[in-house]
């Protein structure tokens, strides 16, 4: 006997949801944010010209943004799958464990879509600039 596919539970239902997993996608952002441009400055402190390029920056660059993006995808089809618990229609101002898992997984949802844009920028530099002037 199967089940049906609404009744199924899936594993990003199980996960435990707090304020931490809403804090996920922007640390991503941050972390990647820091790498990107404590590597620029320190490569070009130590540059003796303003013209050096940054060598080997931009592959160093896409494998970071890639992780980071692959990161900041998993959190927001978590928190995807966990808005769409069943539950009442919204508004969600009941003080049910249900209502506050399903606002939380909003607010990651809509953080991951922010922080997937910020790391993109980020990372647009490189693209942009290949030196160090």
């Amino acid at each position: 006997m199967t089940t049906p596919k609404a009744n199924r539970k899936h594993w990003a239902r199980d996960l435990k949801v707090t304020l931490w997993t809403l804090i996920v996608p922007p640390t991503i952002w941050a972390v990647h944010f820091l790498f990107c441009y404590l590597w620029v400055a320190v490569t070009c402190a130590k540059s003796p010209t303003p013209a050096t390029a940054l060598t080997g920056f931009p592959v160093a660059t896409l494998i970071a943004t890639i992780v980071a993006l692959l990161g900041i995808l998993a959190a927001g089809y978590i928190a995807r799958v966990q808005s769409q618990t069943p539950g009442d229609a919204p508004p969600h101002d009941e003080g049910t464990a249900i209502d506050r898992l399903r606002f939380l997984a909003l607010s990651t949802r809509l953080l991951a879509g922010l922080s997937f844009v910020a790391v993109i920028f980020t990372a647009l530099p490189v693209i942009v600039f290949g030196d160090c002037r």
